[in-house]
């Protein structure tokens, strides 16, 4: 892969590896990332729908046949990393899907996703943000298992099983790039919220999985592998991983400190929102940011409220087990 000019939304990110914005929502929320290698070529997360014309339109600026592209990796099936999964294998007749086995099912028969995604965003969001998801035939879907190897090109790739953000998650190692692609288990890194310190991280908690003590396992597990840099789905390249695994760890567990401190507020939900979102804007402010609270709320509040959701249905299955 030559460093060829890119279109916009698209950038270098490593050895062989482009980022390609999948416009999520707004610019710069959530990435597919395509590795080519001596004439192969994978995608890792595929964006929504609305997505797939942007990552056939990458393919033709970086000169990449459809056919040379082997896999499609989902890290999992949350719908936007996993949405548009469907109508890409439509169009990439050689691709097989690679996702995790407790996640598969979802990609052939998406039934069940649907009304999961629905009961969170609710139907008219659901269908604005999702459409239909188009199923993937069975025959073209790869169950990978934890720790295989896959060969792409002259690179090989490994998957690796993460929870703690959900229960179908994997991350693919990459050590041709000394990267890894985490999905959501390495958190959420939005550019504009780059200061001169670096880059500001924080995990994502959304329903239904959310579970801390695996979160901090995939964090570290993550580590193992010794990269330089970490590529995120939301969004892109980030390195300094002692820095952020540290921040990462610190956060998790001040997340479940003010779950627990509102537990029993009379609004639950409405407390743990505010508290949160006080919570990162002071954190984000103490990272240099100076763009005022308004403006940390546009890039945040949406992780914001979904990581309550998570967090309150974390509290509600603790609740059930004592």
């Amino acid at each position: 892969l030559t460093m060829s000019i890119l279109s916009p939304g698209m950038d270098h990110v490593g050895t062989g590896v482009v980022a390609i914005d999948a416009n999520y929502l707004r610019p710069r929320l959530a990435a597919s990332h395509l590795i080519v290698d001596a004439g192969e070529a994978a995608f890792v997360d595929t964006g929504t729908n609305s997505s797939v014309p942007g990552l056939l339109a990458a393919l033709d600026v970086l000169e990449v046949p459809v056919a040379a592209v082997r896999y499609v990796f989902l890290t999992h099936v949350h719908l936007d990393h996993a949405g548009g999964a469907g109508s890409l294998m439509d169009a990439l007749p050689d691709a097989q899907c690679v996702v995790h086995p407790r996640g598969s099912r979802h990609m052939a028969d998406p039934g069940k996703l649907m009304t999961g995604t629905r009961a969170v965003y609710g139907d008219a969001a659901t269908a604005r943000l999702y459409g239909d998801i188009v199923p993937i035939p069975e025959q073209r879907i790869v169950e990978p298992a934890n720790g295989e190897w896959f060969k792409l090109g002259e690179r090989r790739l490994e998957a690796f099983y993460t929870e703690g953000h959900a229960r179908h998650h994997y991350c693919l190692n990459d050590p041709a790039s000394r990267g890894v692609f985490s999905g959501d288990s390495f958190g959420i890194s939005y550019r504009n919220l780059d200061t001169d310190t670096g880059a500001f991280i924080f995990p994502t908690t959304t329903p239904v999985h959310f579970d801390p003590a695996a979160a901090h396992r995939a964090i570290d597990q993550i580590l193992a592998r010794v990269p330089d840099h970490v590529y995120l789905t939301h969004y892109r390249r980030v390195g300094e991983l002692d820095r952020l695994a540290a921040d990462m760890h610190r956060h998790l567990d001040a997340f479940v400190a003010i779950a627990r401190a509102n537990s029993k507020a009379p609004d639950r939900q409405a407390a743990i929102e505010q508290a949160l979102f006080d919570y990162l804007a002071e954190c984000i402010e103490a990272h240099g940011f100076d763009g005022g609270r308004d403006a940390i709320g546009a890039v945040i509040n949406d992780d914001v409220t979904l990581n309550t959701q998570g967090l309150v249905v974390w509290l509600s299955r603790e609740e059930d087990q004592e």
